[in-house]
């Protein structure tokens, strides 16, 4: 492949890469024009009283609950305190408490 093969492909590749970003940009202007295309909220949290563990999201098309354990940590937590415990000073141990 010559020098002059390559400057077509690139060519080319070009022009359907920018025909897909224009189709792209033109069907969203459509739909948003005719009122197809809305911005909905797409999660709302409703914490519900009776059980302080239990979060429900609210969609238009689903509702999501999720129960945690009583005394959960979540992994990004216990990460960051076994990483935070190296450098802690000498015999603070839990450094939290």
């Amino acid at each position: 492949m010559n020098l002059k093969d390559v400057w077509k492909w690139n060519t080319r590749l070009s022009a359907v890469y920018a025909l897909g970003i224009w189709t792209m940009v033109g069907s969203y202007a459509y739909f948003r024009y005719t009122g197809r295309f809305k911005d909905t909220p797409v999660k709302e949290e409703v914490q519900e009283p009776e059980d302080p563990n239990k979060v429900v999201y609210l969609s238009d098309h689903s509702k999501t609950v999720i129960v945690y354990k009583k005394d959960f940590v979540p992994y990004s937590t216990r990460i960051y305190n076994y990483i935070k415990s190296f450098s802690s000073q000498p015999g603070r141990g839990d450094g939290d408490k």
